[in-house]
């Protein structure tokens, strides 16, 4: 992708130098976030390997128990790969913002710029603690999207997608969470939580992000070189339910599923990418089985 030399967003805030003490909440939304994820067993594992981490001493019992999360700030010690990755979302970023905003001004809105907040393994958000082990993740309540850089080794050794516009297509996921906010569609899905079909809402969701991700890459086809596209089907591949149920359980259990399938993930994006138009990513009106 061609991203070097080009404008870079305003709207990043460099939390890297911060540290955040893990609090109940935090432990909390870590273990709702794996019990999606992976099940019981995946819990059972967290849980274990928590209670090894006390033993040694890495883990502070008063700060898992309750009380309010510390913050402290440092200086930031980063290598040049990390910097150009700084580097390279907050051109991605400013890439969003461009697209966006043009798509609400011509279906007659106003396009609210969110803020990027790059950490490093916990921060403080308005939805609780995150974590680097998360992954991105978009926050409503404050209208931020956060990420820890190291995500994108992950997603290229762990997930087998690498590649600079696999990355980007995660953080134009995220990004595409913002948008729904702003359109109401999230607020009306979070309103579902506790339905025995709330997954299949969540699923919903999650595939018009995918959508809207494909709708800047449409917008974006200009700077795009040989292979980009692939590399971000090849990361849709790599997040979809059944792809990582398949290697962390052994099997696929379809009403489990939050995100979509590796297949609607792909196609959903693809779809994006070839309208290009915010409101042909409808993934509400029709059947559930024809997503």
């Amino acid at each position: 992708m061609k991203w070097k030399g080009r404008r870079a967003s305003t709207n990043v805030d460099d939390a890297r130098g911060r540290r955040t003490a893990t609090n109940a909440a935090g432990a909390g939304m870590l273990l709702n976030f794996v019990g999606r994820r992976f099940g019981v067993k995946g819990i059972l594992v967290l849980i274990v390997v928590g209670a090894v981490m006390w033993k040694l001493g890495l883990v502070d019992t008063s700060q898992l128990v309750g009380g309010a999360p510390q913050t402290q700030s440092g200086p930031v010690q980063a290598s040049a790969e990390e910097q150009e990755r700084f580097a390279f979302v907050e051109v991605i970023l400013a890439d969003t913002e461009d697209v966006w905003k043009v798509e609400f001004n011509r279906i007659g809105g106003t396009y609210q710029e969110p803020t990027l907040v790059i950490y490093r393994r916990q921060t403080r958000t308005a939805c609780g603690a995150g974590m680097a082990q998360m992954g991105p993740f978009y926050c409503p309540g404050d209208q931020k999207v956060y990420i820890d850089l190291g995500f994108y080794d992950e997603l290229a050794d762990s997930l087998n997608a690498p590649g600079d516009f696999a990355q980007a297509y995660v953080l134009a996921h995220e990004i595409g969470h913002h948008v729904q906010y702003l359109l109401g569609t999230s607020q009306k899905v979070a309103a579902m939580r506790g339905r025995p079909d709330y997954n299949e809402y969540s699923v919903r969701l999650e595939l018009q992000a995918d959508y809207y991700a494909g709708v800047w890459a449409h917008h974006d086809r200009h700077y795009l070189e040989r292979g980009d596209i692939e590399e971000a089907m090849q990361a849709a591949n790599a997040v979809g339910d059944d792809t990582i149920q398949g290697k962390s359980r052994g099997k696929i259990v379809p009403h489990s599923f939050t995100h979509g399938t590796a297949e609607q993930r792909m196609r959903w994006f693809n779809k994006g990418l070839q309208s290009g138009r915010i409101e042909d990513g409808d993934t509400f009106s029709m059947p559930y089985s024809d997503l």
